[in-house]
């Protein structure tokens, strides 16, 4: 991952929803190239970081058997505001579809109490050595190294404190 785009998971139901949010900083340099005098989060980082809290919702439903996640459509994508440093986004993913290959969901980022992304988009999963040409022990490694970003970013305790009174259950 080029970009993490998660700085923190806040609560994450396997198999629902997940929601996390991104700090945005003066000191990321794409903002020196996007608007240098109006330095904004742009809107792919926008649609990659509710890619990615999507990811971590993938992982933590198959128990991290799916090692390439990616993008494959994003349909009606709306744009309501700007993400300047020193704000917080606040990202929020529904699940609408789950399977083991893919998953579609509807994603939504919100900034100081304003409305500042909205998007329905689908993701692919590969699970196995067969679907991604690679050696059985790199994909245990990237296994490995998922599970501990995600106890980095509070995955687990957020996992536990699930939404409201919502089950924490796999689907």
């Amino acid at each position: 991952m080029k970009f993490a785009l998660v700085d923190r998971i806040v609560c994450c139901v396997p198999g629902e929803r997940i929601s996390t949010v991104k700090a945005l900083s003066l000191a990321e340099e794409y903002l020196a190239d996007h608007f240098p005098a109006f330095p904004v989060l742009p809107g792919v980082l926008m649609l990659e970081a509710l890619t990615q809290s999507a990811g971590w919702l993938v992982r933590a439903t198959y128990d991290f058997e799916p090692v390439l996640i990616e993008l494959v459509e994003a349909r009606n994508m709306t744009f309501l505001s700007f993400v300047r440093p020193g704000e917080v986004l606040e990202l929020e993913v529904v699940a609408k579809r789950m399977a083991p290959e893919s998953s579609d969901f509807v994603g939504s980022g919100k900034c100081e109490g304003r409305d500042v992304v909205k998007v329905q988009f689908s993701l692919s999963h590969s699970t196995s050595v067969d679907e991604v040409p690679v050696s059985a022990e790199l994909m245990r490694r990237l296994r490995a190294e998922a599970h501990a970003q995600f106890e980095l970013l509070g995955g687990p305790a957020a996992t536990r404190a699930g939404f409201g009174s919502r089950s924490a259950a796999k689907v």
